[in-house]
């Protein structure tokens, strides 16, 4: 019995160690499977965050593709609009595509040129200075200008025409011949920073008086103007003659990156303003020194790596007696009224041109004017016609939609190139033919 006991409790023994290590087993496995769905679960929770995830990159990678496209095609076609779009090798600069105004004329959007208000200088009847560099091939150092580092012109694909580019950072650039600037003048030009310029890095724009031809000097000549634009912190200005100085006037606001900015520098006896982007940047009334006069101007990056693009610098008269051209004269030219090259949009820059012909039509009501447009012999002579007269009537829907002259006292008219006044043949005659003129009729 006591054989038989033993063998029955070694059996019942092993049977239950059995069921143990079965129950043992089977936690495990469950314990197993149950991680398993949960592993499973959660890599499908990340999956389906993945998926969420990468299709949202691919949405926006497709829509930064189609805009990339759009804004290339864009840069294409401003580039086909330039003087001499047959150069365009090594010497063509891609930067990051800036937005392009909408191809509608000033009547679709009045409201851009009333926000422009601060733009009060008036360019008079007569230009003193042009330059485009549409003469220049590209990859050459422009005729005309001289340098103590290096520079070529370029190609841009956010803009159309040419631009100077220095290929050297810290160089004077500067225009040969003298120039006779009266008391009473508007310099503009558009320059264009790279964004991979260092962040506190300056250009500057300087009109002075010298009889030499260059100078390297940091205030050359014994009188001058120093318009500094700082890339990222301000604008400065410094006037100065025979060894004194008007120094640190500044104002802080800063440059477009990798677009085009514009720059007008109006000098009225002392007094100095400069506007920039829609604003007056600068208004200083007795910056320069009693008697001070210029002949010669020039751009640089003295003691700086910034090498920016510049082009269309244009020097006019100012403040011309709108009253007596139209009224007394019968006929005003005006240089003030822009449009973006070969289309008929009226540039922000026009407000005050445009204002001080309404204004004349308001004080002088009943009397009647007809807009001609006219332009240079660039391109085809058909197209030049049909381009002036749009041009003509977006300067009448200005006058009419903005400043609320009388539709029926205004008749518009183009004469395209037919009626030059001066050889097309160079920057500065082109400029003089490329117009809008107002006939009292």
């Amino acid at each position: 019995m006591n054989n038989t006991l033993k063998t029955f409790t070694l059996c019942l023994a092993l049977l239950l160690l059995c069921f143990s290590a079965q129950a043992q087993i089977g936690n495990r496995i469950g314990n197993a499977i149950q991680n398993a769905a949960e592993r499973a679960a959660t890599r499908q929770a990340e999956q389906r965050v993945e998926q969420a995830v990468d299709k949202a990159i691919n949405n926006a990678f497709d829509k930064d593709k189609d805009k990339n496209q759009n804004q290339q095609q864009q840069g294409q076609q401003q580039q086909q609009q330039s003087s001499d779009p047959a150069n365009t090798g090594s010497a063509n600069t891609t930067l990051a595509p800036v937005e392009k105004p909408a191809t509608s004329a000033v009547a679709q959007e009045p409201t851009k040129l009333e926000s422009f208000s601060q733009y009060d200088f008036v360019p008079g009847d007569q230009i003193i200075f042009y330059e485009d560099f549409s003469q220049d091939a590209v990859g050459d150092f422009p005729d005309h200008w001289t340098t103590n580092q290096s520079g070529e012109v370029r190609t841009v694909n956010i803009a159309p025409g040419k631009w100077f580019h220095p290929t050297s950072p810290g160089g004077f650039f500067g225009y040969l011949n003298a120039l006779e600037l009266p008391e009473n003048f508007i310099v503009e030009f558009d320059y264009i920073y790279q964004s991979e310029d260092y962040n506190q890095q300056h250009y500057t724009f300087s009109l002075f008086r010298d009889d030499k031809e260059f100078s390297t000097d940091l205030y050359p000549g014994n009188q001058g103007l120093h318009i500094s634009f700082t890339y990222k912190q301000q604008w400065a200005a410094i006037g100065y003659k025979d060894g004194e100085y008007n120094m640190d006037n500044y104002s802080t606001r800063n440059p477009v990156d990798d677009g085009v900015n514009h720059v007008i520098i109006w000098v009225q006896r002392r007094r100095v303003r400069v506007y920039h982007q829609g604003a007056k940047t600068l208004d200083l009334p007795t910056l320069l020194y009693q008697g001070t006069t210029f002949n010669r101007f020039r751009f640089d990056g003295w003691s700086s790596y910034a090498t920016p693009f510049i082009s269309n610098i244009k020097i006019t008269t100012a403040a011309p007696d709108v009253r007596s051209k139209l009224i007394t004269e019968g006929r005003m030219i005006s240089y003030g009224i822009n449009f973006d090259s070969g289309r008929d949009v009226i540039k922000p820059e026009s407000y005050g041109a445009i204002k001080a012909i309404a204004d004349v039509l308001k004080e002088n009501p009943g009397v009647k004017v007809c807009v001609v447009g006219h332009t240079d012999s660039d391109g085809n002579a058909a197209s030049n016609l049909d381009l002036s007269k749009r041009r003509a009537a977006a300067v009448k829907t200005c006058l009419v939609s903005v400043f609320g002259i009388d539709a029926a006292l205004i008749e518009t008219d183009g004469k395209g190139q037919s009626e030059p006044l001066a050889p097309n043949n160079t920057t500065e005659g082109k400029a003089k033919n490329r117009r809008v003129e107002f006939v009292k009729i």
